[in-house]
């Protein structure tokens, strides 16, 4: 309450100070423009500069992608990218694969690196998480699908860049909106935003709860975002941004079949029992300076810091983590010429430190007369610290106007020491991987201006957490290795019809090798093994369509679709040979569409569908979830009140069809006592929401 009464008192100062920007014309927000499908610029951290210039399959989440449904959950949107999967439950618990990988993961992600802005969000525990930070201060996300890691380093299944919101609009803006929905559903927010023209200047405040539909489910997260420019000039700008979350969310865990399939609402025994929860603080900040150093040589650099500490009672044990991260990345752009060669380049190195404590302690719960978890003796006390960097370059030679190749090659070390405390005696362990190089090559054929033809092949890897680097005595496993694979992409991206219509083809086929498998041999106790091969094949289809109707209507139309082939090559498991069988936790199939009808009225009309097929929950392929469709729908009215002030009211029904399915799927569950498997995390029933949101452009 507190930090909520600080930032809403710095709004107000800020609000109702002396305006010293320039003013705007006021923009209608209620006209229809005739526009047509407009290339995307991507992120810096690429040697290109536009989608249809990268040879790589990379999925674009634009602001108003970002806002597209209810704003608080970012799975919505995510699953909208073909090839790629988010599961979530109830805030607390999500999972993203690409192209399959990651999907074997018991709880989290990983597999996947993530940045905001410059800030990996991936621990060195190689743990992503992406869903703390509020959807409304995220001006755009990029997800690159497969091991194109001679920029990003490790991750096997591809990176996700994040770039936060550095301002709304030229001059003095703020804004204040309202979520409310089903189950005790509210979310507020308030922001203000500043742009000049040497620096800009971004805060907001999100405040997220949520009574749950589930027993034991419910769910705070507050959050402060602060993001801009400062010295800002032609040839150089300092960029800052920073992010704080809250969050505290019950957790209902995952429910057999029986109670799946006739009251979804249970939670499992245990957790409501002991009330479990998961609670953590998050901080992090970074600060990236960019300047040109010659005319053909820029320079970007950043330093960041990445904070957390969390507690979380479960049933069997109550776990405390604290976790510190800071790091560097410097990289250095340009471009030059071998006589009508021309060429660009970018090359530089990233290091990152992560120091990780953790504590385990006994779970009481059964002794604390019904109130919940209770904490008892020590049980565990780890600490672990992780440092790595990356040595990474890319060169793109344009050979002719029609043709270009790219050749990157990333090379990463990564050493790590941990020491266990109790239960037995102190003892330090130091370990490291052997250098691993991973290079990528890419040619580009451009038959015309919108039209682009690629294939690339690539190296990558992803790190074992630190689970999956113990023995079941806790000591390190020196026999663990970190999994690989090579990928081999062909695709195109091309528009058509003057840019109205744009279609993008992606084929791949990626070989994993050193496969982890993480081997339950206790509640929360896992043992790694390298454990064989696994195969991912597909083809994934994105189509977009704008069409202007007529002067009061305009109607744009997506489709994007997953076709896959996953599948164990080779893997034995103890002593089970499950060669040839399906990759548990993700489904082979998905489809994605949708439709958004604008008027010049300022009324607008959302649909979105999405299929999933069936997802198989263990190794052996013996259990399926079901197949399923869910249906959204939305409308509003977008219209200014007074000069500059405008609003936005918005109504919506999400999962309309109340279809029954599970949004969350724990890959290798394994029975408890007499009961069967616990694989199932239900998805919310049909539900019900409304936003309003004012604006004011000073």
């Amino acid at each position: 309450m507190l930090l909520k009464k600080y930032c809403f008192f710095i709004l107000l100062i800020i609000v109702y100070q002396k305006t010293f920007a320039q003013k705007e014309k006021s923009k209608s927000t209620n006209a229809v423009k005739t526009e047509k499908l407009e290339e995307v610029i991507i992120s810096s951290f690429h040697i290109n500069d536009s989608l249809q210039n990268a040879p790589a399959s990379i999925g674009i989440l634009s602001k108003k992608d970002l806002l597209q449904n209810n704003a608080t959950d970012i799975s919505t949107v995510m699953n909208t990218i073909p090839g790629v999967f988010m599961q979530s439950s109830n805030f607390t618990t999500t999972r993203i694969s690409i192209r399959g990988i990651g999907a074997r993961t018991p709880y989290g992600t990983n597999k996947i690196r993530a940045f905001y802005g410059s800030i990996p969000l991936t621990s060195g525990n190689s743990e992503t998480v992406i869903d703390d930070i509020d959807l409304e201060n995220l001006n755009q996300i990029e997800i690159i699908k497969g091991p194109l890691s001679s920029i990003y380093g490790s991750g096997l299944g591809g990176a996700i860049l994040i770039s936060p919101q550095l301002s709304k609009n030229n001059g003095q803006n703020a804004g204040i909106s309202s979520v409310f929905g089903s189950f005790g559903l509210l979310k507020n927010s308030l922001n203000y935003s500043l742009d000049e023209k040497k620096s800009s200047f971004n805060l907001s405040y999100h405040n997220l709860k949520s009574d749950g539909w589930r027993d034991n489910s419910s769910y705070k997260r507050e959050g402060v975002t602060l993001a801009g420019e400062l010295f800002r000039r032609p040839n150089s700008k300092l960029t800052y941004f920073s992010n704080y979350t809250y969050l505290k969310g019950f957790i209902p865990s995952s429910i057999n079949k029986e109670d799946y399939e006739n009251n979804p609402k249970l939670g499992a025994s245990t957790w409501v029992a002991s009330k479990g929860f998961k609670e953590y603080k998050t901080t992090l900040a970074g600060l990236a300076y960019d300047f040109k150093v010659m005319d053909n040589l820029n320079n970007s650099t950043s330093v960041f810091i990445n904070y957390k500490d969390s507690n979380e009672p479960r049933p069997f044990d109550i776990l405390r983590q604290y976790t510190f991260a800071t790091g560097a990345r410097m990289q250095f752009s340009g471009n030059f010429e071998m006589g009508k060669l021309k060429n660009q380049f970018v090359f530089g190195m990233e290091y990152f430190s992560d120091n990780y404590n953790g504590n385990t302690f006994e779970n009481l719960y059964k002794q604390n007369n019904g109130q919940g978890s209770l904490e008892g003796n020590p049980l565990t006390e780890t600490d672990q610290k992780r440092h790595f960097y990356n040595l990474f370059s890319q060169i793109r030679s344009m050979v002719s106007e029609k043709l270009e190749l790219q050749f990157g090659l990333n090379y990463n070390e990564t050493h790590f020491e941990l020491t266990n405390f109790l239960p037995q005696k102190t003892s330090t362990e130091k370990y490291s991987y052997d250098g691993i190089f991973s290079p990528q090559l890419s040619v580009l054929f451009k038959p015309n201006q919108q039209q682009t033809i690629y294939f690339s092949a690539s190296r990558g890897f992803s790190l074992p957490a630190t689970e999956e680097t113990l023995t079941s005595n806790g000591a390190i496993n020196p026999d663990i290795k970190p999994e690989n694979g090579y990928n081999f992409e062909v695709g195109g991206k091309f528009y058509f019809f003057n840019k109205n219509l744009y279609a993008e083809m992606a084929v791949y086929r990626m070989e994993i090798k050193d496969l982890l498998v993480a081997k339950r041999i206790g509640d929360d106790q896992y043992e790694g093994v390298n454990a064989g091969k696994t195969l991912h094949k597909g083809i994934e289809i994105t189509l977009k369509h704008n069409w202007q109707i007529n002067r009061l209507f305009n109607l744009n139309s997506y489709i994007g679709t997953s076709i896959g082939k996953y599948e164990f090559q080779e893997f034995v498991d103890s002593g089970n040979d499950y060669s040839g069988n399906k990759l548990t936790g993700v489904p082979a199939n998905k489809v994605n569409s949708g439709l958004i009808l604008n008027t010049r009225f300022g009324i607008y009309f959302n649909a979105d569908y999405q299929f999933v097929d069936e997802i198989p929950m263990n190794d052996a392929n013996s259990s399926f979830s079901d197949s399923y469709t869910i249906v959204n729908l939305k409308t509003g009215y977008r219209f200014e009140i007074l000069h500059n002030l405008n609003t936005n009211l918005a109504f919506g029904i999400n999962n309309m069809t109340n279809e029954k399915y599970a949004s969350l799927i724990l890959p290798n569950a394994l029975p408890v006592g007499t009961s069967s498997p616990r694989y199932y995390y239900p998805g919310l029933p049909v539900n019900y929401y409304g936003t309003i949101s004012l604006n004011y452009l000073f």
